[in-house]
């Protein structure tokens, strides 16, 4: 592992407040592989829960549970370490060889890359760091969004804020921006939302029945639909919950979509 970028502190969270209070602990095991962060092991609240109770406002139903977002359950997700950033066109081309994107810029996110270039790009960076490198599964993905928050969002419930975390419909100007312009969550992570969909490991099912509750991929279902996290800078807010979910064909290209890195800690990492 290569010196840390960031200096090494403890990564805390407040037992009855659910928050992350200090910086994650970051590394990069090449020049080229993306700064990564430690996300400490904790319980998951995955999903989002249906209406209750009086008839919803209009603003009510949009952040309603959705049915592919129930049951909301219980998912213990173990220490694991996921990229700060979504991946750059920088670190993909000097990996992969070559640059896709629709919208270019060596900062900005890379898109219009499949799930199967995705999961090759980290086979090669596996290969090239000795690491285990691979995508996200959904409930890593998930806890990492949410930051230490069970709130609809992870700065809580009104969207009014989310123009100082995401790019999205109202704010991208109708492209992606460079990584790491808006603020972070709770886990030092930016661009969680928006910018580009986040392609994870998992199988598509249209809802959490019968799905795994310790942070593991789900292999079941229509795999060749794979799921994707985070909405994009085509989307409105809606579908920038941590909750929220979508799909896409293993073989699909979009310039709304692109991934994010996890890898495997080693003992004592």
């Amino acid at each position: 592992m290569r010196p840390l970028l960031i200096p090494a502190v403890a990564v805390a969270l407040l037992a009855a407040a659910g928050q992350v209070i200090s910086e994650p602990r970051s590394f990069r095991d090449c020049d080229a592989c993306p700064v990564m962060a430690v996300i400490p092991a904790g319980v998951l609240m995955m999903g989002s829960s249906p209406p209750q109770g009086a008839a919803l406002s209009e603003e009510e139903l949009k952040y309603a549970g959705e049915f592919e977002e129930q049951p909301r359950h219980a998912v213990a997700v173990g220490s694991f370490a996921i990229g700060r950033f979504e991946v750059t066109q920088a670190e993909w081309t000097a990996i992969m060889g070559e640059n896709p994107s629709g919208h270019r810029g060596d900062a900005h996110p890379v898109e219009n890359v499949s799930w199967e270039e995705a999961t090759d790009f980290a086979r090669r960076l596996a290969e090239r760091t000795g690491k285990k490198y691979r995508l996200p599964t959904e409930a890593e993905w998930e806890y990492a969004a949410r930051g230490g928050s069970e709130r609809r969002f992870p700065f809580g419930d009104d969207p009014a804020s989310l123009p100082d975390y995401a790019w999205y419909r109202d704010t991208s100007g109708g492209r992606t921006h460079p990584v790491g312009m808006r603020k972070p969550n709770g886990f030092g992570l930016y661009d969680m939302l928006g910018n580009v969909w986040e392609r994870t490991q998992d199988c598509w099912k249209p809802h959490y029945e019968g799905a795994p509750v310790d942070g593991s991929a789900w292999t079941e279902g229509d795999c060749d639909l794979r799921t994707v996290r985070g909405g994009s800078w085509v989307n409105l807010p809606q579908f920038l919950r941590p909750a929220a979910r979508f799909r896409y064909a293993l073989a699909s290209r979009y310039e709304f979509v692109g991934l994010r890195i996890a890898r495997d800690l080693d003992p004592g990492e």
